[in-house]
């Protein structure tokens, strides 16, 4: 299980072992006391979960850990309970659905989003298995593993190869389908050059240096005299405008900088917005900008903010990210409204982050989605290998462009058109070819609806097997 939690360890294939043993051990065991176990297990790998994606272990953090091994319990409590009462068939159905539904749930009453708590996450190599996430959203694989798993137990308890049979058959169905997808509708028309760049390692740590000495935080920062900061802020920006005339003089037509790629005090925003504004015109781009700003104002102390600027030298768009990550950051959140702009590359839309673990705000009618993004060493190429599953889900291109991690483009299908490691070069950056026009696909259309429908499947089933008696196992 510990090699299945969405981290930087991850093995695909021990998403679909582990389920198989945590469900044969509490069908051998006492429904509430194996229930204990179960919930005793996921909060052990959620707690390792943070150890090994090095975000600290807070207050905020383990409250929220207990919390979702609770919900992450419940399928396992629920199949033990409910199918001794139901005929096979709908007995099998009991924990995918439970799974399907803790996860949806996860995401509607938590802060964490995907970004702990889906199996799906863990599946992010295979392309065929992750083109289902299209119809169903993220829901569909963890109902896979959970039908799989569900189907194991049953025949270890009762041999019934049909059972088996139906299962490998539906599994085959979903990866056939998966894989003619990509082979036979694979992204094609007009491309766009889009240049990530991030700024070099040697400004960025000189930068990082100055502000480590207000021991304050952004607080101390957005008062500290502009003589303080402002060279090293200066210095991270005139890397970045450099970087976007290199990379527009080579052809790029969007580039887009990082989250937090300026950092700047409040007073001298403008300043800085006003010199990527003559850039962008100079060099006839569309300039995607992260920018830090620092304010005196509490308890927030500032914005996370992501301007887009046109060729003309216009700001499209000024989105504040919405998805403060629980425990870490600390600014005035966004009101999680999506901007999409209309351009010659296709329909533009933009989050910052740790955005793109909410499924519902990635629900965009957009071609191209721009990912200004900052992790760091431990996290950063888990967090961009989930942001795949948007680009899926939404059937357009992805670029996550991260400022201390590793950066990646998408299309539409998942294919990986360029990445980039901020660790393995003093330079971070990242061009690839994209398309112009992503597709509409079917989850962007009926929205959770397959969530819904195992929440409600649930229910039904709960009600049958109440009103049913309890029909002998032996075990």
């Amino acid at each position: 299980m510990l090699f299945a939690v969405g981290g930087r360890w991850d093995i695909a294939v021990a998403a679909w072992i582990f389920p198989v043993l945590l469900l044969r051990f509490t069908r051998l065991s006492r429904a509430w006391s194996g229930a204990l176990w179960i919930w005793l297990a996921h909060l052990g790998a959620a707690v390792f979960w943070v150890q090994e994606s090095a975000l600290g272990l807070n207050t905020v953090v383990l409250a929220g850990a207990v919390a979702l091994a609770a919900l992450q319990t419940l399928p396992f409590l629920a199949d033990r309970l409910l199918t001794d009462r139901l005929p096979a068939a709908p007995a099998a159905l009991v924990f995918p659905a439970g799974v399907a539904a803790a996860e949806f749930l996860i995401t509607l009453v938590s802060p964490f989003g995907t970004a702990y708590g889906s199996l799906a996450v863990t599946q992010h190599a295979d392309l065929p298995l992750l083109q289902v996430v299209s119809v169903t959203g993220p829901w569909g694989i963890g109902f896979l593993i959970g039908y799989a798993a569900s189907t194991v137990n049953g025949i270890w308890d009762r041999p019934a190869w049909r059972d088996g049979l139906v299962c490998i058959a539906v599994l085959l169905s979903v990866l056939l389908a998966g894989g003619a997808r990509s082979a036979f509708f694979p992204p094609h028309g007009a491309t766009v050059r889009i240049a990530g760049v991030s700024p070099s390692r040697t400004v960025t740590e000189r930068l990082q240096d100055t502000l480590a000495r207000f021991a304050d935080g952004p607080g101390g920062i957005a008062a500290a005299p502009v003589t303080a900061v402002r060279p090293a802020m200066t210095a991270v920006e005139d890397d970045l405008l450099a970087a976007t005339r290199r990379e527009a003089a080579a052809g790029a037509k969007i580039v887009i900088w990082p989250e937090n790629a300026v950092r700047t005090q409040e007073a001298q925003e403008s300043a800085a917005i006003a010199a990527a504004r003559a850039q962008a015109r100079r060099s006839g781009v569309y300039l995607e900008i992260g920018v830090r700003v620092y304010s005196t104002t509490a308890p927030a102390h500032g914005r996370d903010e992501a301007l887009l600027i046109d060729p003309h030298g216009t700001v499209l768009w000024t989105y504040q990210k919405a998805h403060p990550i629980p425990g870490s950051e600390r600014f005035t959140p966004g009101d999680g409204q999506v901007p999409v702009v209309r351009t010659p590359y296709g329909r533009l839309a933009n989050v910052i982050c740790y955005d793109a673990d909410f499924p519902d705000l990635m629900r965009t009618r957009a071609d191209i989605m721009l990912v200004p993004a900052h992790d760091w060493k431990e996290y950063g190429a888990a967090h961009t290998d989930k942001a795949v599953l948007a680009a899926v889900e939404g059937g357009y291109s992805l670029i996550r462009q991260d400022a201390e991690g590793v950066s990646a483009a998408y299309d539409g299908q998942g294919h990986v058109l360029a990445t980039a490691d901020y660790f393995a070069t003093g330079r971070q950056t990242m061009v690839a070819d994209v398309p112009v026009h992503g597709g509409t696909t079917v989850y962007d259309r009926v929205a959770d609806t397959f969530a819904w429908l195992c929440l409600a499947g649930l229910g039904v089933l709960t009600v049958t097997a109440l009103v049913r008696p309890r029909r002998p196992v032996g075990r």
